[in-house]
């Protein structure tokens, strides 16, 4: 289970002079899988110009856990997340997504401000859902998701029962540091990409929100420095969960622990 973010920055390390477009920040894949073992229900939303393609995946528990709204991370499309998800759907957890512009069945391109407007207007159209209506919503994302999931939870806090973010990228601006070694080229990035909203920041003004944070030491993709910069930002209740697994593998090896996690999150008292 593979959702390298490493090579979105290739071509933006390589032409420097172009590193402030935003949309290279992201890898779309249009091509979907086939989703096997878990029943799912495929829609579509509009939002301004762009038509976007959305999965709710279905529990079969008369009543589910939580919803669960699932931001993918720079590469692939909703589709390659599927088996991640499916553990959680198993354990009675819905899962509703929709991907980013440019990616899948989605029209448009991708670029961080499409993609923030395109995920709250997901959010609201999901709370108007007759199966979410009255269950509790948990925010997840991985990887460059974490980066919209956290500005969502801020934005709709009183809607929100928790978050949970693994591999957590810190800011775009970070993330795009962080895979060069060479300082002329960090010295770039950190002076001309900026970020329009970041993890790090938004996660500061995120109150009474219970939050988890996941990350292993051997994720090649995103330091683990960033996950624990954002931790450290953030307001109780929080917790911090190590591994040992590769990029968004966690699932694989410790579906159990994870799941048990999740719904720890939402016994938390406001």
């Amino acid at each position: 289970m593979k959702y390298f973010i490493g090579v979105v920055f290739l071509a933006l390390l390589s032409h420097p002079a172009r590193a402030q477009y935003d949309d290279r920040f992201y890898h779309p894949d249009k091509v979907m899988q086939k989703i096997e073992g878990v029943t799912s229900e495929k829609f579509f939303l509009n939002n301004d110009s762009a038509k976007l393609d959305g999965l709710m995946l279905k529990t079969k528990a008369k009543k589910p856990v939580a919803t669960i709204m699932f931001f993918p991370g720079a590469g692939g499309n909703i589709s390659t997340y599927v088996p991640m998800l499916k553990p959680f759907v198993d354990s009675g957890f819905q899962v509703y997504m929709v991907d980013y512009r440019g990616f899948g069945q989605s029209t448009g391109k991708p670029t961080h401000m499409h993609i923030a407007k395109d995920e709250q207007a997901a959010f609201n159209h999901m709370l108007k859902r007759k199966d979410v209506i009255g269950t509790k919503i948990i925010l997840f994302g991985v990887s460059m998701g974490t980066q919209v999931a956290t500005k969502i939870a801020r934005d709709n806090q009183e809607k929100v029962a928790a978050l949970v973010l693994e591999s957590v990228v810190s800011s775009f601006t970070d993330i795009a540091a962080d895979k060069t070694d060479k300082p002329e080229q960090k010295k770039y990035i950190l002076e001309n990409i900026k970020s329009p909203y970041s993890a790090a920041e938004d996660v500061q003004y995120i109150e009474n929100m219970p939050k988890l944070f996941i990350h292993s030491l051997d994720d090649d993709d995103v330091p683990i420095k960033e996950a624990k910069k954002v931790y450290e930002n953030a307001l109780d209740p929080k917790w911090f969960w190590q591994v040992q697994a590769k990029h968004l593998e966690t699932i694989i090896y410790f579906d159990v622990e994870y799941i048990a996690r999740v719904k720890k999150l939402l016994t938390y008292n406001h």
